[in-house]
């Protein structure tokens, strides 16, 4: 797929949640649906856990549109964790289908992005980028002496 592609595709997303991370602040019902402070005591939280995933969201949205594999891996991987929530808090409740499909669409969505920019290397994803310089080799006069084991040089 072209770069320009799934640049698009990634920032479109990030739109979404962070849309979403927004409507999750907000005190009032939204256009889209009822006030979340009242869906989510429906549901069954606090009233105050909108806060925390609403959180989760905005900052997923964001690592989502660094052009970094680990930031947009990370950014997936916190969006799977939140949908398979929502998702399963539709399934509990008995939600309709046209307020539940959202949640594993977008699920599936962010699991292919996860394995689009799985890390080679699971350390990786703790390692601070640095910028690689270019030593020249010392020449052999400089090279240090390893003490042998022996005693014996």
């Amino acid at each position: 797929m072209s770069k320009r592609i799934m640049t698009g595709l990634y920032w479109f997303l990030a739109f979404e949640f962070a849309l979403g991370a927004v409507t999750k602040y907000w005190s009032g019902d939204t256009i889209f649906s009822s006030a979340y402070s009242v869906k989510f005591v429906e549901w069954g939280y606090p009233s105050w856990m909108r806060f925390v995933v609403g959180a989760l969201e905005g900052a997923a949205a964001v690592l989502l549109v660094i052009p970094d594999k680990r930031a947009r891996f990370l950014g997936a991987t916190t969006l799977m964790f939140v949908l398979t929530g929502a998702a399963t808090t539709h399934i509990v409740n008995h939600d309709p289908a046209v307020e539940s499909w959202a949640a594993p669409t977008h699920l599936l969505v962010m699991g292919l992005l996860a394995l689009a920019n799985w890390p080679a290397d699971w350390r990786d994803l703790l390692r601070v980028p640095t910028a690689q310089t270019a030593r020249p080799p010392r020449p052999s006069s400089e090279m240090p002496r390893v003490p042998h084991l022996s005693g014996n040089p």
